[in-house]
């Protein structure tokens, strides 16, 4: 049964009622019996279920990435190796 919030137009005072979808939307305030009306506010929203957040596929897309590096996209390493550092203290200015 959904929760309905109403606020006094006489006192101010705002609460809720629990009320079925065929019953009347009035109202009486419980604390001077005065008319109420009805407050809307937005409806959280939740989302279940994959695919609604960034992190869900994130894991597919990175394996599916890797494999298309894997089958050739991947640029080719050079085999050579650098040259050690020349150490300046060493060398002799002639």
């Amino acid at each position: 049964m959904p929760t309905y919030d109403y606020q006094c137009k006489a006192c101010s005072l705002r609460f809720e009622l629990k009320k079925r979808f065929d019953e009347s939307v009035e109202a009486n305030c419980p604390q001077c019996c005065g008319e109420a009306r009805r407050l809307f506010s937005p409806v959280p929203i939740v989302f279940k279920g994959p695919g609604f957040y960034v992190t869900d596929n994130a894991a597919q897309n990175s394996a599916a990435k890797l494999d298309e590096k894997r089958d050739g996209d991947k640029p080719a390493e050079s085999k050579e190796t650098p040259e050690p550092a020349k150490d300046k203290k060493n060398e002799v200015v002639v």
